[in-house]
């Protein structure tokens, strides 16, 4: 029968579309992807909503057993549906699923919804005026990596806003147990806009190329996008690194040149007493 992938979009389980949710309820086998984002409600209120009952598809699934995923819709009267958080195109692991699937002999359907790709506009800047997105990895002790930065030297250098995606760890295994033979997990962990800022702000001192400057820089942090809750908040990297934006997930924009239409709404989001000079 159908594989579908659906799209849940960003706020609880009633933004899935009418379509989504007909083909939803018309599937024997139901995964929820819990490996590159998150949804704001728990599994228990998607199931009740949809009155069926949802496995949910964890790293170890996504990457090393995807194939129990997909391969149950090969079945002549089984659908299957994989329902992602925002929309199911927007993210290479999905892409790659979707790739494999149809290698596989599936029938697939994809079937979309809103993601941050497009919520980020609820800040005021045009999506038209983004240039290169980038995601940024949790910094570890001996692993530090800046491959973002040429991408954002090259974004501001044409004027370009970047949209940066910021990093979350699930189900990552714990090694000092596994040494000792024990299978366990480390808590999860959602990257916030203030450790963006302040591995951003590392970065630049680093490099030391201009790409931006921490203390003039416009910049927006955004939290819970399309959730009641959403936060946003205007300013400078070494003012938005004190911000509080809650609970994730959270993402971040480092502002290239501003149309005054796009000024005009920011400044809605621009923190109190922000040193930001708004220019004439």
């Amino acid at each position: 029968m159908v594989f579908y992938l659906v799209g849940l979009g960003l706020g609880d389980e009633k933004d899935v579309t009418i379509r989504g949710f007909e083909a939803i309820k018309s599937c024997d086998k139901i995964f929820l992807e819990s490996y590159t984002s998150i949804l704001g409600i728990d599994k228990e209120k998607l199931e009740a909503f949809y009155d069926k009952s949802i496995t949910i598809a964890d790293r170890e699934m996504v990457e090393s057993k995807a194939e129990d995923i997909y391969e149950p819709a090969l079945g002549e009267n089984n659908n299957v549906a994989l329902l992602v958080v925002g929309d199911p195109v927007c993210a290479t692991t999905h892409t790659d699923i979707m790739i494999r699937a149809k290698e596989y002999g599936c029938k697939v359907q994809v079937i979309h919804n809103s993601s941050v790709m497009g919520a980020i506009g609820s800040c005021g800047l045009q999506l038209y005026n983004f240039g290169q997105t980038v995601s940024i990895p949790f910094f570890e002790e001996n692993w530090r990596p800046t491959s973002f930065y040429p991408k954002i030297k090259y974004n501001r250098g044409g004027g370009m806003h970047t949209l940066c995606l910021l990093d979350i760890k699930v189900k990552e295994p714990n090694f000092e147990q596994l040494m000792k033979g024990r299978t366990e997990y480390l808590p999860p962990r959602f990257m916030s806009v203030n450790e963006c800022c302040e591995q951003l702000m590392e970065a630049e001192s680093r490099h030391s190329e201009k790409c931006y400057d921490p203390k003039t820089s416009l910049c927006v942090g955004l939290a819970r996008l399309g959730q009641d809750s959403q936060k946003i908040v205007a300013g400078t990297m070494e003012e938005l690194v004190s911000e509080d934006f809650g609970l994730p997930l959270h993402s971040f924009i480092i502002c290239g040149k501003c149309h005054e239409l796009e000024l005009e709404m920011i400044k809605e989001f621009l923190m109190e007493g922000s040193k930001y000079v708004f220019e004439d």
